[in-house]
């Protein structure tokens, strides 16, 4: 009997450890070599892939899935008819999807497809190829996936695509059979709709035939001297550790070569155009700039180049470049490269799943490149995301707002995703230097990066970051702002002088909490400052003005509506304001500010 009950007690112990570590950190990879043969007369390639995924899940996997990004670009697809039944189609798409004719669509198409050698059933399903595997894979194994396909490049309508509205030849991204993420809460085979990507970390090894005349930039470093074959030339790159690769091509690219800081090479691409040429010269050493801001402000960029290529249809960022549109006025044309360029950190590194959480994704990025603009560019601003906070007011206000957790392509309307992507993500951000301290909210960022960079964080994972960094608890900051659109608005609505005695009384008018900052201006216009920490922060956020008197008040615990506190001076008040700094996003600043007559 009391070996039987040791042996119970040992499997459960066993049983215990496995659950536990089930509910660890694991991600998938993938390793890919490709190569493709392009036709420049009829813009369409032939392609050949062979894969390596190891699967690092507890699971099981019976099948996988491809994303197939070129068959969006079809009359009828989703992203058609999605872009012709929202209220506010994106005006890059509107209809043009429904209007292109079978040499202007996109497509892949697989012809043949192989795991560890045996053919295998797969179906296509719009821009999804759903596979049903040979051979399981098992947690911790290995297989091989052999797929050729043929595909057609798209007329230019949305990120990618052939000769966009500036000329550039070939803007390719998302152009292969992509094999999708597969994490923690199961398979991300989003259909292309709208919006943006998820990708599975590994090492590309691709080569590029196209006619001898064109010039490839990208993803990834040139692996030998490009062979000429037939009248094509072979570029081969190598691209380690990323999560998906992207090139373009033009024959009239000016390929210029400038050395940025940590020996990264930053390489430019675009077209020989006299109207550009001298804008994109002057974006050569403001990029190297951009890129040691940050560097010293998130984490150091861990590649040995980085390309801002002329293409697309806007900007958009990639594996170790952008492609953005180079036809700006200069400050424009660093502007979007400091937004791409920041997205290497937010999104590429710090690779989060853009569907369902692209506030992290786009509002991370507009916050921190927000504050490298107004450096390098010498804006002197003292709120950068000032913008940004315009927007979210507007959408709090508008009737309209849905929470972050929604998914990109399921907003009512365009604008409200645009305005909750990347004006209150930026907020999010930019609001918690206000919750926890600036200094505390810069270590927070860098440690961010230090502790999830070339894995796929979620909001959880961030926000216990800044735990971490702080010492508060703020689920409540996550929950509230991030995943409601539970208002904040406070107000003064009494300030009282009695005998050198002031009493003050402040009201929760919003749903949402929050640690508050008042601030007492005298008659002869000297300040004093009042922190009121939210109970359920567990703390309190440190003076970083110690030029000005701070007391700490007791908590004020959320149910509570009205809070008062009383402080005494020989001084008249004359003002007394909520938030002078502006960092809290209250929707109603009308009555933050009590004169008092």
């Amino acid at each position: 009997m009391k070996l039987f009950l040791k042996s119970i007690f040992v499997l459960l112990f066993v049983s215990s450890v496995t659950a536990q570590n089930n509910t660890s950190y694991w991600q998938q990879k993938v390793d890919y070599k490709m190569d493709i043969d392009v036709d420049i007369d009829n813009w369409q390639y032939e392609g050949s892939q062979e894969l390596t995924y190891t699967n690092n899940s507890p699971d099981t996997l019976n099948r996988v899935f491809y994303h197939l990004y070129f068959n969006a670009f079809q009359p009828g697809s989703e992203m058609d008819v999605r872009s012709t039944t929202i209220a506010d189609s994106d005006p890059r798409v509107g209809d043009r999807i429904s209007k292109l004719s079978p040499s202007e669509i996109g497509y892949i198409k697989p012809t043949s497809l192989k795991q560890d050698g045996k053919k295998v059933n797969y179906e296509v399903v719009g821009t999804v190829l759903e596979v049903n595997l040979d051979q399981p894979i098992l947690p911790g194994a290995s297989t091989t996936l052999e797929m050729k396909w043929d595909a057609q490049v798209p007329v230019q309508i949305r990120r990618s695509g052939r000769n966009n509205e500036e000329g550039v030849a070939l803007s390719m991204a998302q152009w292969y059979p992509k094999l999708a993420e597969y994490d923690f809460q199961g398979w991300h085979a989003d259909p292309y709709i709208a919006r943006e990507f998820h990708g599975v970390w590994g090492d590309f090894d691709v080569t590029i035939a196209i006619d001898k005349d064109y010039t490839v930039g990208g993803t990834g470093y040139p692996e030998g001297k490009t062979k000429k074959r037939r009248g094509k030339k072979h570029w081969r790159f190598l691209a380690p550790n990323v999560h998906d690769f992207t090139w373009a091509a033009d024959k009239d690219y000016i390929h210029d070569v400038y050395d940025g800081p940590n020996g990264v090479t930053l390489n430019f691409y675009y077209k020989d155009n006299p109207e550009i040429k001298e804008n994109w010269k002057k974006l050569q050493p403001v990029t190297a700039q951009l890129l040691d801001y940050f560097n010293k402000n998130i984490g150091t960029y861990p590649y040995k180049q980085y390309s801002v290529i002329q293409g697309g249809d806007g900007g958009m960022e990639y594996a170790m470049c952008t492609l953005i549109t180079g036809n700006r006025k200069y400050e424009s044309l660093v502007g979007v490269t400091a937004h791409e360029m920041a997205h290497t950190w937010f999104q590429f590194l710090l690779a989060t799943n853009e569907a369902k959480h692209e506030w992290m994704d786009e509002g991370f990025t507009s916050y921190i490149s927000a504050h490298a603009m107004n450096e390098v560019m010498k804006g002197k601003k003292e709120n950068p995301n000032a913008g940004s906070y315009r927007g979210y007011n507007f959408l709090a206000n508008s009737g309209q707002e849905q929470p972050l957790t929604t998914h990109a392509d399921r907003y009512n309307t365009n604008r409200s995703y645009g305005i909750a992507a990347y004006s209150k993500g930026a907020v999010f951000m930019a609001q918690l230097g206000y919750v926890i301290g600036s200094q505390n909210l810069k270590k927070t960022i860098k440690r961010y990066f230090d502790e999830w960079a070339f894995k796929h964080p979620t909001p959880n994972d961030f926000i216990r970051v800044a735990e971490k960094v702080s010492g508060m608890e703020l689920d409540w900051y996550l929950m509230d702002f991030g995943q409601t659109t539970n208002k904040i608005d406070y107000a003064i609505t009494s300030v009282e002088t009695t005998n050198n005695t002031t009493r003050v009384i402040l009201e929760r008018k919003g749903l949402m909490p929050m640690p508050l900052d008042v601030v007492v201006t005298y008659e002869d216009d000297s300040k004093e400052a009042f922190y009121i920490p939210l109970q359920m922060m567990r703390g309190e956020k440190p003076n970083e003005n110690t030029s000005m008197k701070r007391s700490v008040l007791k908590d004020w615990a959320w149910a509570y509506p009205t809070y008062d506190f009383e402080f005494n001076s020989r001084k008249k008040v004359k003002n007394v304001s909520i938030d002078p700094s502006k960092l809290m996003a209250d929707i109603d600043a009308t009555n933050n500010s009590f004169d008092v007559k």
